[in-house]
């Protein structure tokens, strides 16, 4: 009986070891002799596909952000929906790889999904009449602002030892040991109220330019 053949190598299957990868142990982790390894290749056959390292963690950013919607730019949705809508998916897809968030963040440089959303973004709001230099400024904002919100948790960051919080040095965090068991509210909750900060307030200026 013939052995199985073992997957061939491609870009997809390196992507998506990658991603597995950065996903369970973080960026530091990867490299290219512990891809081939997880891969079960030798490291050379790598280089057929990508030339460096920092190529193949463009890719993996690349497939994170191409999660993201962009529908509600194009879709007659009024801009300030669009941007919630779009927050909202764009938190979800980074959300979900917090790891790679530190080398999203650093821009979109090549990156055709991070181009295409960038694009998106921009022309979605010149568009609807907001300034070029505005323009640029929100999608800015918007970025900080998500990428912030999926770096890590708030609530996360607080034990849950009440003994930790003496109130003779911390008089208003009586209930911060509380917070880790309500992670998901709370950091949800934060994001949204942080979201419609910013829609509004920007609906604010938007008046003021007409």
């Amino acid at each position: 009986m013939a052995r199985p053949r073992k997957p061939l190598l491609s870009r997809e299957r390196i992507v998506a070891t990658a991603l597995a990868l950065v996903d369970a142990e973080g960026l530091q982790t990867v490299s290219t002799r512990r891809l081939a390894a997880e891969l079960g290749v030798s490291g050379p056959s790598l280089y057929n596909h990508f030339r460096t390292k920092d190529e193949i963690l463009d890719a993996v950013a690349d497939t994170v952000v191409a999660q993201v919607d962009l529908s509600m730019f194009d879709d007659g949705t009024p801009w300030p929906d669009a941007l919630v809508r779009w927050a909202r998916s764009y938190r979800a897809a980074l959300a979900a790889h917090p790891h790679i968030v530190p080398f999203l963040a650093q821009g979109p440089g090549r990156r055709p999904a991070g181009l295409r959303l960038a694009d998106a973004v921009f022309g979605g709001m010149v568009a609807a009449g907001w300034p070029p230099a505005h323009a640029t400024r929100i999608g800015a904002m918007m970025r900080y602002f998500v990428a912030g919100s999926a770096l890590g948790s708030f609530a996360r960051g607080f034990v849950d030892d009440p003994t930790a919080y003496d109130p003779a040095d911390y008089p208003h965090l009586g209930q911060a040991h509380l917070l880790p068991e309500h992670q998901r509210r709370v950091d949800e909750g934060a994001f949204e109220a942080g979201l419609r900060a910013l829609v509004d307030g920007l609906a604010l200026q938007y008046e003021r330019l007409r």
